[in-house]
């Protein structure tokens, strides 16, 4: 054991008789990396051992003997091949391989999976709280930004497509250097909250500013008043906003353009979303029903160009957040 690095010392090997006669109260779990000759009862004493530390424990096996200490640890992982029924029926995990570096693939995917709901959560949370904020101040101002038809488009188009297509996110890197999480850590942990807010309000703000500049093209001046040019650039730049955002999105610190992998998916969302929305736009009969006015280029240019610094606002947010965290 000392030979291939398990242990440094004879005094961190322990037999299962040397560990009866030690009590609950005088058993120091961490002194010890082999464990030899045990019984069933051992294993799980020592799985509770860990978890009274509050460590995540997980537990491999394959015979009838291993199952009391599976069904105790927090991960329970039972040998496909070679485990026996009893121990693959109290088994969290299987490896159909019997290959214990699959462990290691596992945890890999499952920081990833987390990660990816972290995400679209955010975004999600990010989206709603913007249109929530632009209808709330447009309201209190006097004038209609947006109208129901226009909100439940964004919730079904703009809101869904990027979602799912950052839940097919892949790892970012260095994602197993990561110290474990606290398994108490609640999923908005991490500044999640200011993250929502900001984009929220960045968004709503931005989806605002756009309306007005919709008022200035089409009366060359900003004052308060409906406008269907205002209200059509506002649609256009909320829905380019959340498109925009979910690329932020792809990592929740890094800066997007440090990321080499590409998200076909994303690009495929992005694409799909932006088509819709000229379709609604540029159609007669739909942009009738949506109450829209035919945009020129200089309308959709300014509408993108607002929408686009989403990104460096929330980069320099991420920037700010990794030298305090540095």
């Amino acid at each position: 054991d000392r030979q291939i690095g398990i242990i440094s010392s004879p005094d961190e090997a322990i037999t299962g008789s040397e560990l009866d006669l030690i009590s609950d109260e005088d058993f120091d779990v961490t002194k010890y990396g082999v464990y030899a000759r045990v019984k069933p009862e051992h294993k799980t004493r020592i799985v509770n051992a860990w978890k009274k530390r509050g460590a995540i424990t997980a537990m491999t096996g394959d015979g009838v003997n291993d199952a009391p200490s599976i069904k105790s640890a927090d991960i329970g992982i039972g040998m496909g091949i070679t485990g026996s029924d009893v121990t693959k029926n109290v088994a969290d995990m299987i490896l159909v391989d019997d290959n214990f570096a699959t462990i290691v693939k596992a945890v890999e995917e499952g920081r990833r999976i987390y990660d990816n709901i972290r995400k679209a959560i955010q975004f999600l949370l990010s989206s709603n709280m913007s249109e929530v904020f632009a209808i709330f101040v447009s309201s209190l101002m006097g004038f209609t930004l947006l109208k129901p038809v226009h909100l439940l488009f964004v919730n079904l188009i703009t809101d869904c497509l990027p979602a799912l297509a950052l839940g097919m996110e892949e790892a970012e890197e260095g994602i197993m250097k990561r110290k474990p999480r606290d398994s108490r850590e609640s999923i908005f942990a991490g500044g999640m909250i200011f993250d929502v807010a900001f984009g929220g309000l960045l968004i709503g703000l931005l989806t605002i500013i756009s309306y007005f500049m919709g008022v200035y093209i089409e009366t060359g001046s900003i004052h308060i008043v409906s406008s269907d040019l205002g209200m059509t650039m506002a649609f256009l730049t909320l829905n380019m906003c959340e498109i925009f955002h979910s690329y932020n999105m792809r990592s929740l610190t890094k800066s997007i353009f440090t990321i080499h992998k590409h998200n076909r998916y994303l690009w495929g969302s992005l694409i799909v979303a932006f088509v819709i929305v000229t379709l609604v736009l540029e159609v007669p009969f739909i942009a009738s029903m949506f109450g829209f006015v035919s945009l020129g280029i200089r309308e959709y240019l300014w509408a993108i160009g607002i929408a686009l610094l989403v990104i460096p606002c929330v980069e320099i947010v991420k920037l700010v957040k990794r030298k305090l965290l540095s």
